[in-house]
């Protein structure tokens, strides 16, 4: 059995433990008490129980000053697992006075360090309301929210002052206004910042991970091009000035098949309002009505320039489990797993690995070159398994940091592999000779039995130039 110790190494970064709940201890099962009202900074963290039929709980918090609020816990759901139909979530509806901001899916019974925005409050006092909500799994009675607290942090205000609202995905494919409970769930979020043509400006970028799109990339060629099964998508960008306003008519969006759009819609304060509105969560800027389903989610990660968006997962682990637990619900795993077909097998037998590439100028015609990893096992060095399968177009020719798995024979451990190898392979008709560099490994490492990952054990730089004349490279021995 794999050990679920073992991923400690890719456990939450300082940013993302930035964004978990507030570190104090909480009140053994005691409701808070609407009376206290401590400062949204300091707010004392408290443990909160929401039963379906039971009343709403409620919070107090005070603001010290006008500005955006987050809301943190460790939530579970007694009885609740995403792999399991009927079981797959318990829904928490959350309000600010009031008003319905978002809502919490929580999609295990394990305790998750989870963080949602509640936009903006004034200064002063304020309450927090938590109600079990409709779209709930039948099997899922009560959420144990612990160490819940609210805090406004204060370097990370102009981020969460323009990310987007998204509502949830009603598609009349299913007929049902709560899918996002039961599928491709968005699970976290995070934004990017870059300088803008006008010095003092900058681009607000901001992207959302989902559990896995019913549409769009078939399954083994995500797994093959992108290293995993969930959704990464850009959903908004806007500039801001020097003084961080936002740039009149600057602001769009990743609309259905992934054009760029201006956005047109409300706001909520500065947060747009958008809705998930195909079956690959692209969005949409006109809400259907009474939608159910509203997400805020902490925006306030982000990633270094020279990794992938899968780093963000790799620092939220829990997000590896549920997107696996969804391909197992789904039916989409292959049983038993077998590395010599194209299909997507038990994903603890994959090797999950981030490596980064450039492809130099053409050097003739025809079709651009794609990098693929390949593993050779010390059992039988001779055999290759590739991420690409052999597949043309699922090589990566996409240039900078990447990320792929390749699978592998059941019960593979790092101590089995003899080497991993970059191959080149053009993706269509031709070659159009370019060279393919690839410059660094930056992870690699395997799921647990509980589908968490693993410690990374593989990590390499250097340069291993492939051409058509020398097509691979080793990149890694033991």
């Amino acid at each position: 059995m794999r050990s679920r110790a073992r991923h400690t190494a890719l456990a939450l970064s300082a940013a993302a433990l930035a964004a978990a709940p507030l570190a104090l201890a909480a009140p053994a099962e005691a409701a808070p008490s609407a009376d206290t009202a401590p400062s949204a900074d300091t707010a004392a963290a408290r443990t909160i129980n929401v039963q379906r039929g039971g009343p709403a709980r409620s919070f107090a918090f005070t603001a010290g000053r006008a500005g955006e609020a987050l809301i943190g816990f460790t939530a579970s759901a007694p009885g609740v697992s995403w792999a399991k139909k009927g079981a797959e979530s318990a829904v928490v509806s959350i309000a600010v006075d009031g008003r319905h901001v978002t809502d919490l899916v929580v999609p295990s019974s394990d305790p998750t360090p989870r963080s949602l925005a509640l936009g903006r409050v004034g200064r002063g006092r304020h309450k927090v309301t938590l109600r079990f909500a409709k779209g709930s799994a039948p099997a899922a009675q009560r959420v144990r929210l612990a160490r819940t607290g609210v805090r406004m942090p204060a370097a990370d205000q102009l981020v969460l002052r323009y990310a987007p609202v998204v509502v949830g995905r009603t598609l009349a494919v299913t007929g049902d206004a709560y899918q996002n409970a039961t599928t491709d769930t968005p699970l976290i979020a995070w934004h990017e910042t870059r300088p803008a043509t006008t010095h003092g400006h900058q681009i607000l970028e901001y992207s959302v991970v989902w559990s896995n799109e019913d549409g769009g990339t078939d399954t083994p060629a995500l797994m093959a091009r992108w290293g995993r099964t969930t959704d990464i998508e850009w959903i908004y960008r806007v500039e801001v000035d020097a003084k961080g306003n936002r740039v009149d008519g600057t602001g769009v969006y990743q609309a259905p098949n992934h054009a760029t759009l201006q956005f047109t819609g409300k706001y909520e304060a500065d947060h747009p309002v958008l809705q998930t509105c195909t079956v690959n969560n692209n969005m949409c800027d006109a809400v259907t009505p009474d939608s159910p389903l509203r997400f805020m989610p902490d925006v306030t990660a982000t990633r270094p320039q020279d990794r992938t968006r899968e780093y963000v997962m790799d620092q939220q682990p829990w997000t590896y489990r549920v997107m696996a637990q969804e391909m197992l619900r789904e039916g989409k795993i292959e049983n038993p797993s077998d590395p010599a077909t194209t299909a997507v097998g038990d994903q603890r037998t994959y090797l999950f690995a981030e490596f980064a590439k450039t492809t130099g100028a053409a050097t003739g015609t025809g079709s651009v070159p794609g990098v693929a990893l390949g593993v050779r096992l010390k059992s039988d060095p001779s055999r290759l398994y590739r991420s690409d399968h052999d597949q043309p177009t699922w090589s990566i020719d996409r240039d900078g940091p990447v990320a792929t798995t390749v699978e592998l024979p059941e019960g593979t451990r790092p101590s089995d592999i003899a080497s991993v190898e970059a191959i080149r392979r053009p993706t269509g008709l031709g070659d159009n000779g370019a060279p393919a560099t690839v410059t660094a490994v930056n992870r690699g490492f395997f799921l647990d039995s509980s589908y968490l990952p693993e410690s990374s054990f593989l990590t390499w730089k250097g340069s291993v130039a492939l051409t058509p004349q020398s097509p691979s490279g080793v990149l890694w021995r033991p």
